[in-house]
């Protein structure tokens, strides 16, 4: 029953906050995110604990307080993607030099994009696919499973190919025909879900990330990027990085080269998350090591 509540909940969300005005819909998300911010409930004091080891001293409640409309608004903005026709979804996510993503796809290497839980992920997919490139990626599996399927059509409504991270065909596989066939594929890269990811250094301290795109990219030759991403008031933005050169053979065994080559991802990652704190949306425990911070 909770399940099915949940569920239903998230579907009630997409419904209404489409057909609602935007001002009216923006300021019920900011006063939710205000209210939640007060509140300071396990998420937000996470989100807050890792605000504080990226800027190296306890995040002040209104940098607390962006972060969490910031999430807000991705969430908004979320809910009323599916309504945007492909010329709307162009013009809703500014993506500074999309051409090398174009590029690699016209080449025919297609091209592997580490991204952060940051800005919109979701809108930058979809402006990508709205140029004709086509995106393949991979989706956790949420629970209840009615919930993911509805996330599943969400996105595929936008125009990408989704697989499924567990319950399925092995996702590398499918990736690898993906690039085959000169596709984007952009992968979440900032924490690792399988215990078994890279440990690299990270914004001071010692955390693991996904080895996915660092694998995916050595095992086919396609150009590695990073796309950093934030908010501006008008449009969430991003900003393709790369192509990041690869380790050669010179360097060591693949588990070796995937290790260095994660550890440039981790680099770019942590330089852009610095620049725009507040639009990093991890609300969840990151660093095995954390940075240091300093007292208040």
């Amino acid at each position: 029953m909770k399940d099915r509540l949940v569920e239903l909940g998230f579907a009630a969300g997409w419904r209404v906050v489409r057909a609602m005005p935007n001002a009216l819909a923006a300021a019920l998300f900011r006063a939710g995110a205000d209210r939640a911010a007060r509140k300071r409930g396990p998420g937000v004091q996470r989100l807050a604990r890792n605000l504080s080891c990226v800027i190296g001293e306890p995040a002040s409640p209104e940098l607390v307080r962006q972060a969490v409309r910031s999430y807000a608004r991705y969430w908004l903005e979320a809910f009323r993607l599916p309504s945007k026709s492909p010329s709307q979804l162009r013009e809703c996510f500014r993506l500074h030099d999309v051409k090398l993503l174009r590029e690699a796809h016209e080449a025919g290497t297609g091209g592997v994009v580490a991204l952060p839980h940051a800005g919109n992920w979701d809108a930058a997919g979809a402006m990508v696919s709205s140029l004709g490139v086509p995106v393949t990626t991979v989706a956790e599996r949420l629970r209840p499973e009615g919930l993911y399927r509805r996330f599943l059509a969400f996105r595929e409504t936008l125009g990408m190919r989704i697989i499924p991270l567990t319950g399925g065909p092995p996702p590398m596989d499918l990736l690898i025909d993906a690039i085959r066939e000169a596709h984007i594929v952009p992968l979440m890269a900032d924490r690792d879900l399988s215990a078994r990811g890279v440990e690299v250094e990270f914004l001071g301290g010692r955390t693991r990330m996904p080895a996915g795109p660092a694998m995916l990219a050595l095992r086919t030759g396609a150009p590695l990027f990073v796309v950093n991403m934030w908010y501006e008031a008008d449009s969430p933005c991003g900003q393709v990085i790369g192509p990041l050169t690869p380790p050669g053979p010179e360097a060591g065994s693949l588990d070796q080269r995937v290790r260095l080559f994660t550890q440039q991802v981790a680099d770019e990652l942590g330089r852009g998350i610095a620049a725009n704190p507040a639009d990093w949306h991890m609300l969840q425990k990151l660093w095995l090591t954390e940075p240091p911070v300093r007292e208040a």
